[in-house]
């Protein structure tokens, strides 16, 4: 029986339609990685040009002072021109872990509370107004701490603290009211909407049967609880991680609470500091010379790096933690 000569060249057109069709489809696709990888790769770019313009800006000041511009404790534009960034660096780091001691484990209890504990319909509505809470700018926190947290603090809890633990230096002498810990305070509070919003997510996208394995071995409700905190443990050191890079960038009001003395250390927690982003905002447009202008942009270099330290450590802290999880459920 002979093969009609019509059927072959159906088969053969059928086949280099396929055949281009195919082709398209693949210089789509390498179109699409190019383009991905393209976007991707800018943020490097990005982050190349910020170091080039800080470091290019704050070369005078690196030629002057060197590394002692990071242990330095003096800051004088007017008389000597002397600049050290070591105060401003700890006023940084302490009001930032403060924000972290206060703010973690409240946002640990928001994120269980509308995760495990709270009806559906309540908690969306308490989940919206924790996400509006991280919509508020920073500047409406500032006023909301001057002429509302600074006199309530003052007034009917400062007081109270230090008669409770005033044999501590930490809780001794004057109190103003603005300082130490009020910005620390106000941070927390600034960052609580961003970790507690994270933390919900992380503990709702463990899966349900997680829970009811744990339930049907006999758990109770806080047994389970603790399992599925456990169970995201790598995700909730993230968002601590995500809280703390806000908490050390954080500007306008820090700056309004803090009080903004520069000291190597306060004489307590109620004492006035200083902190690297204040400092930038308040007397940049006061600089009158090259190399004061030059030292400020320096601080915005140091602080460039500190946040990128801390987010590198975080990274460090999941990977570890993911690891001993992996390592913890193949045995």
């Amino acid at each position: 029986m002979k093969i009609p000569k019509k059927i072959p060249l159906f088969f053969n057109s059928l086949n280099l339609k396929f055949s281009s069709q195919f082709k398209n489809h693949l210089k789509g696709d390498n179109l699409f990685k190019f383009i991905s990888i393209l976007f991707a790769s800018s943020i490097f770019l990005l982050l190349g040009l910020m170091i080039y313009m800080l470091v290019e800006g704050s070369w005078l000041s690196i030629q002057t002072f060197g590394l002692k511009f990071i242990v330095g404790t003096t800051w004088d534009p007017a008389i000597s021109k002397v600049f050290g960034a070591l105060p401003l660096i700890l006023g940084t780091l302490v009001t930032s872990a403060i924000a972290l001691l206060i703010g973690v484990p409240i946002s640990l209890g928001v994120g269980l509370a509308l995760s495990e504990y709270l009806p559906r319909r309540f908690g969306f509505t308490i989940s919206f107004l924790v996400e509006l809470l991280a919509a508020v700018p920073s500047v409406v926190y500032g006023l909301w701490g001057m002429f509302v947290l600074i006199p309530f603090l003052r007034d009917h809890v400062y007081p109270y603290l230090q008669a409770a633990f005033g044999f501590i230096p930490l809780f001794s002498g004057p109190i103003y009211g603005g300082g130490v810990l009020t910005g620390g305070i106000v941070l927390a509070i600034m960052i609580i909407p961003t970790i507690s919003a994270v933390m919900r997510d992380l503990f709702s996208a463990v899966p349900n049967s997680q829970r009811e394995a744990i339930i049907a071995l006999g758990a109770t409700k806080w047994e389970t609880t603790k399992i599925v905190v456990s169970y995201a443990r790598s995700g909730v050191i993230g968002a601590a991680i995500l809280g703390l890079g806000r908490a050390v960038g954080e500007t306008v009001a820090i700056t309004m609470v803090i009080g903004n003395k520069f000291q190597v250390w306060p004489s307590s927690l109620f004492d006035a500091w200083y902190t690297m982003a204040a400092i930038i905002a308040n007397e940049l447009l006061e600089a009158t010379y090259d190399l004061y202008v030059s030292a400020l942009i320096n601080v915005g270099l140091i602080l460039l790096i500190v946040t990128l330290l801390i987010n590198v450590l975080a990274r460090l802290i999941v990977w570890r933690a993911m690891r001993l999880v992996r390592g913890i459920v193949r045995e």
